[in-house]
């Protein structure tokens, strides 16, 4: 469909352009033709990386602890195009739209220069993306072969500080992966295709497309954690004790679980409940564990960033890894106990809410006479 029929097309629907087309514009003007991946955007994480309030405290802390400097670095990722667009005080909406259309679309190329994965931006008329054949009545279209690979996500999914320490590590997570060896990149889990209209049917009717899902489901999708961590839950007795196994696997996710800040935890919480007697838990914290220079444990997420000198401690699951975690509990044959295993993903200590630090994705019951 030539440029002149849509632009025919899009003035016959009625719509109302109050401003042009500038080279970074907010996600709501995209949204005029782009209505049901701004929807789907919207509930993304990467609208939220700005103004979730988990991220407002960790800047606010970064800046009273180390300075405006550091707190500003956070905004290379998480408001990115206001560090493009030189607004470092956050006054354009744009500012606040996180990972937005116009910084995604504006990627030319990344570059491995230098100790960290560096995105090419480039703000114009011309959209970049995965598709071929796509065509546009107020903006030019490119094809982009990065927007089909892991490559787009490296930026702000792979991240060495200052002192050379690598607090990021999720792309090169998965470059040692069998995922990469077959060409399973971060878009075949994160951003898999879906029926959808990649322009608002109210403006033109084109036949079904398939577009990239732009909710980029992640951690915290309760059905994404179904799909990649799997669990059996066995009961025994055993030389007069209670001994429960739990088999764990990463099935699903082509890194390890869990990723990105040093500060997540996958955690599993058993509960042996005897008739009768006192309810007993134990654990197992899948997670790092971070050190600054001087040896001292970091507990707050922004210090990791900034003071992580080296992890002396890792018991993430690996991609395809399956572990027997076994639990014994001093309960002798004949009380009947009803055993619990769950499986909290742990987010942060800075938020203030419990529902906010972790979530429960997972339960496994068992009655043992």
């Amino acid at each position: 469909m030539r440029l002149g029929v849509w632009a025919l097309l899009l003035c016959t629907a009625g719509v109302a352009w109050t401003r042009t087309l500038e080279p970074a514009s907010s996600a709501e003007f995209c949204g005029r033709c782009h209505e049901s991946i701004l929807a789907a955007w919207k509930d993304s994480a990467h609208a939220r990386a700005m103004e979730s309030p988990l991220f407002q405290q960790g800047r606010e802390l970064t800046e009273d602890s180390l300075g405006e400097g550091a707190a500003r670095t956070c905004l290379n990722c998480h408001a990115p195009l206001a560090i493009l667009t030189k607004d470092p005080t956050l006054r354009q909406k744009v500012s606040w739209e996180g990972v937005t259309c116009d910084y995604c679309h504006s990627l030319r190329d990344v570059q491995f220069t230098g100790g960290n994965p560096r995105a090419s931006i480039e703000l114009s008329l011309v959209k970049s993306g995965p598709l071929k054949d796509a065509i546009a009545p107020v903006h030019q279209t490119r094809f982009s072969a990065v927007h089909t690979s892991s490559l787009v996500c490296a930026p702000c999914h792979e991240y060495r500080n200052s002192l050379g320490f690598p607090v990021l590590t999720t792309y090169s997570e998965w470059q040692k992966t069998e995922y990469a060896k077959e060409g399973r990149d971060c878009q075949s889990c994160h951003m898999y295709k879906v029926a959808g209209d990649v322009v608002d049917p109210k403006l033109v009717k084109l036949a079904e497309a398939r577009v990239n899902l732009h909710q980029m489901p992640g951690s915290h999708s309760i059905e994404q954690l179904n799909k990649t961590i799997k669990a059996q839950l066995t009961a025994s007795r055993e030389g007069g004790q209670l001994k429960v196994v739990v088999e764990v696997a990463n099935v699903a996710a082509g890194h390890y679980v869990p990723t990105g800040s040093p500060m997540r935890q996958l955690i599993l919480e058993v509960w042996a409940d005897p008739y009768g007697r006192e309810k007993l838990r134990q654990e197992r914290v899948y997670r790092r564990i971070v050190e600054d220079k001087e040896g001292k444990p970091i507990t707050q997420e922004p210090f990791a960033f900034v003071r992580g000198a080296k992890t002396t401690s890792d018991n993430r699951l690996a991609p395809g890894e399956k572990r027997a975690e076994t639990f014994t509990f001093p309960i002798p044959a004949g009380i009947q106990t009803q055993v619990q295993a769950t499986f909290w993903y742990y987010y942060s200590p800075l938020a203030q809410t419990e529902s906010g630090r972790r979530m429960t994705f997972l339960t496994l019951r068992r009655l043992v006479k």
